[in-house]
């Protein structure tokens, strides 16, 4: 590689690692305790208990769920309803109209054989904050593309770190640690171990935030791309009114009998961002490990309880849904957990050190640094 070639790949790792070096310690160091926030969520979370029923108890029609919370909050109505893997409880938002806010909603828990609430679900606690701060920085939208936006620079950091990486390893044995020399060398030579070893897992973490960062935007782009041409006979029409919604339960039981072997995950009423105006969207899952990320929405008439359409998810959105889970480490149980856990340590290694690296610089123009990266006595380093 020619010097002129060095230089650039140098100056464009050393701005594309300042700008954002202390934006991804923050999310390092916060995303650290979400990758066990299922567990911390058991540990701290004071779930009610369910009543005791007989073994066998059957759940109960799922309309009989949505009236129960319309009569716990008089005057709103149904947004959304999800389901627990791990218990026979339903969670139903509701909401005065059906583009409220976050601030406006109400999100409880009902037991599906009684349809008794169990609890409010509150966002809320250190958990909930962490969240916050890792997705948007408590700014919403505008923060969460930032966010993206600092994760595409440090991809490119990284990838311009590798092809520097290459010169200055043709002086030294892979991962060589020079523990005879000076601490600011021993700190590079940690920097650039840590960096070459963790590579692809920053890579497929970085870039897998960043697809995290564009979930609102896919999914307007979702509901103009598919769901607009899916409902197109019922445009013109006026949206269907609260009090002609047809039969949840059924609604439901006619998407499943569509794709067997499927199970819904969550269920968007009529009106809200993931539906139509006119149309129960009923998010099935599969029942298998392999199938358990994968959704497929069937639109179901509010009024007829007919199926207008199901479609699989475009790659868009599955890439979307696949990486939600792999950025925190979500696939495999503990054991995955651990290696991200592990690894996330060692990413604020590198970007500490890196910023070390930085602080402590040595005066010298661009010229000196590339001659001593073609012989081997220094490497760039993230902020450098």
């Amino acid at each position: 590689m020619s010097n002129r070639a060095i230089k650039a790949w140098y100056l464009v790792h050393k701005w594309t690692s300042l700008v954002c070096t202390l934006f991804l310690l923050m999310l390092c160091l916060t995303g650290l305790p979400l990758i066990f926030h299922d567990e911390i969520d058991a540990l701290t979370e004071d779930r009610a208990p369910l009543r005791a029923m007989p073994a066998g108890a059957r759940a109960l029609p799922l309309d009989d769920i949505v009236a129960a919370a319309v009569r716990l909050y008089p005057g709103e109505r149904p947004l959304f309803m999800s389901f627990d893997d791990d218990r026979p409880v339903a969670n139903v938002t509701t909401g005065p109209t059906a583009d409220a806010g976050r601030d406006e909603m109400h999100i409880t828990a009902f037991d599906m054989r009684t349809a008794e609430p169990v609890g409010p679900l509150l966002e809320e606690g250190v958990m909930a904050v962490i969240l916050r701060l890792h997705v948007d920085m408590f700014a919403g939208l505008p923060g969460e593309l930032f966010l993206g936006f600092m994760g595409f620079l440090f991809f490119v950091a990284t990838v311009s770190g590798v092809v520097l990486y290459a010169p200055f390893m043709r002086k030294l044995d892979f991962g060589a640690l020079r523990w005879s020399r000076s601490r600011r060398v021993r700190w590079l030579d940690m920097h650039n171990m840590l960096g070459i070893v963790t590579l692809a897992w920053v890579s497929v973490v970085g870039l897998t935030g960043v697809i995290n960062t564009l979930s609102d935007p896919l999914v307007d782009f979702w509901r103009v791309d598919q769901l607009g041409k899916l409902v197109a006979p019922y445009e013109g029409l006026p949206p269907v009114p609260v009090a002609e919604f047809g039969s949840l339960e059924a609604a439901v039981a006619r998407a499943r009998a569509e794709a067997p072997g499927t199970r819904p995950q969550f269920v968007a009423f009529p009106g809200v961002r993931f539906s139509s105006n006119h149309h129960y969207a009923v998010w099935l899952k599969g029942a298998t490990p392999a199938t358990d990320r994968l959704l497929t929405p069937a639109l179901i008439d509010a009024r007829s309880g007919d199926l207008t359409a199901m479609r699989t998810m475009p790659w868009y959105m599955l890439a979307l849904r696949l990486s939600q889970p792999l950025h925190f480490g979500d696939y495999a149980g503990m054991p995955m957990k651990i290696l991200w856990a592990l690894l996330d340590i060692a990413a604020i290694a590198i970007l500490g050190s890196g910023l070390y690296l930085w602080l402590g610089r040595r005066a010298g123009s661009i010229e000196t640094r590339v001659r001593e990266l073609r012989t081997g006595a220094a490497m760039p380093v993230p902020a450098e």
